[in-house]
């Protein structure tokens, strides 16, 4: 995917395929052999302009746009702004929203990262069914991340965000991170007909044991072949996660993936528009969810055995997360989504998209993608708390600290919560808006995230096209000229002959 082509390549739709078979058949089967059938695409990309075959320059001239969205993270229970009580420390969870593939707008990821990404909202649901979470010790923190997929840009700007101390963090203290748990690769657990997940730790050896211990607890509480296990030893770290950015940024923190895999890499088609729901199975996103889920409520510090046992994942919503972030039929016509937002399409993507205008650290920014608005919006629902303004008009009187407004694209008026669920921008630590466009950075080289973050930018294009008609073949059409000529002289000859024939016939006369 990261290789220079001479030469376009086209993925067709479903359709398009169908129309250019038929045409071909059509063409094979014609007895009308001076003519041909073709098909036309047409694309042109602002970046092949002369001079601007770079991130920099094409910024520069206005062809292209930087790469990023908005990521979301929410916090359960939500955290009380209006008070400054000790800041519990924080248990933070993340995953990933985003895939890349060859193909831009086959970027599905339904194994990577879209089935953790499944996961973390079923664990969010679950946990959203117990009473007292408000008096556990820890506080839980869900983090959803973009532009993942393109040089961890999303993390990388979370950091940058909380180090400006932006509106976007308002209410979250970084600092006190006592553990990180991603959520990867969930979708294909089976091992032996056990589903078999994989903690990959890096840290202090107090805290990642304490969340080892909350893992196994949890497995022992489960029915069914669940099972987790330490990765292997002999890794050299853990696999490419955004859990390497917060290692970077605050080596001292720690942290855990949970993965599919133990050593080796599982997914065949990692990156690619082939790693679709075929590829992945929604009971062991059931497993990995249930898992997560009872491993955060014994590491909040949740030690009632009722409570821990009646958490339970909805097999259902999970089973409906994949038809409609991983399959066109629903897709984002789905009822789940459509029930908090109005998306501009209806089959999924994943891919980051560009950012559009100034990056907004508002509660509700304008250019906020599909994925990211639904992601946001069923967040804020399930980590709510009721609001007095509820049957106030949303958003004009749902303006508190720990006010928003939801499901105001789905309804009329939306519906006032009390909940700590932001946007946060996504898009290069290396990129600075101003008024007349966006201006690339130097690296900073006192800074390691800021070495190694590139600027990936998308030209602008149009609509990409194809046309199928029919054309003469160049032998018939050369076989038309050389009569027209024979025909032309032909007239000719008749005219000089006529000619003649008159003058002799009028000199007689």
């Amino acid at each position: 995917m990261w290789k220079d082509y001479n030469f376009p390549v086209y993925l067709l739709s479903e359709t398009s395929t169908s129309i250019v078979q038929q045409a071909a058949i059509a063409s094979e089967n014609s007895k009308m052999s001076y003519t041909k059938v073709v098909s036309e695409f047409d694309l042109v990309m602002q970046t092949t302009k002369s001079g601007t075959h770079n991130s920099d320059s094409c910024l520069k001239e206005g062809t292209c746009l930087p790469l990023g969205g908005y990521s979301v993270w929410s916090a359960l229970p939500p955290i009380n702004l209006s008070s400054s009580p000790k800041p519990k420390p924080i248990v933070l969870v993340i995953t990933s929203m985003d895939s890349a593939s060859f193909f831009r707008d086959k970027s599905l990821g339904a194994e990577s990262p879209i089935s953790g990404l499944i996961a973390m909202l079923a664990v969010v649901d679950a946990l959203s069914h117990v009473d007292g979470l408000a008096e556990l010790n820890k506080q839980l923190v869900f983090l959803v991340l973009t532009g993942e997929a393109w040089g961890y840009l999303g993390s990388r700007r979370f950091f940058e965000e909380f180090d400006q101390q932006s509106d976007a963090i308002k209410g979250l203290n970084l600092t006190t991170i006592e553990m990180v748990m991603e959520i990867g690769s969930v979708g294909m657990s089976f091992s032996q007909g056990t589903k078999t997940f994989f903690a990959h730790t890096a840290g202090a050896t107090t805290s990642v044991n304490e969340t080892l211990s909350a893992l196994y607890s949890a497995q022992d509480s489960m029915p069914g072949n669940v099972m987790v296990r330490k990765a292997s030893t002999s890794n050299p770290g853990v696999p490419p996660s955004s859990l390497m950015t917060f290692l970077t940024k605050k080596p001292e923190i720690s942290g855990i993936v949970l993965e599919d895999f133990d050593s080796t890499f599982s997914n065949k088609f990692y990156h690619s528009h082939l790693d679709g729901l075929s590829n992945i199975n929604s009971s062991s996103i059931v497993a990995a969810a249930s898992l997560v889920a009872r491993t955060l409520y014994i590491q909040a510090g949740g030690s009632d055995p009722l409570a821990l046992n009646s958490i339970n994942v909805n097999a259902s919503l999970v089973e409906e997360l994949l038809s409609c972030l991983l399959d066109c039929e629903p897709g984002l016509s789905c009822e789940l989504v459509k029930r908090y937002i109005s998306p501009s399409t209806t089959c999924p993507n994943h891919y980051v998209g560009v950012v559009l205008g100034e990056p907004s650290t508002a509660r509700y920014p304008i250019y906020a993608g599909d994925i990211s608005r639904f992601v946001w919006n069923f967040m804020a629902d399930k980590t709510a708390l009721p609001s007095t303004n509820a049957s106030s008009l949303c958003p004009k009187h749902c303006n508190g600290d720990n006010e928003l407004c939801i499901r105001q694209e789905a309804v009329e008026k939306g519906v006032c919560v009390i909940s700590s669920t932001r946007y946060v921008p996504a898009y290069s630590t290396r990129l600075k808006y101003e008024p007349e466009g966006w201006k690339v950075l130097a690296s900073n080289s006192s800074d390691m995230m800021g070495i190694k973050d590139p600027v990936w930018t998308e030209s602008n294009w149009d609509m990409i096209q194809v046309r199928v008609y029919t054309v003469q073949d160049g032998a018939y059409d050369r076989v038309i000229l050389l009569l027209g000529i024979v025909v032309t002289l032909l007239a000719y000859l008749l005219i000089v002959v006529g000619r003649t024939l008159v003058r002799k016939a009028l000199k007689r006369d």
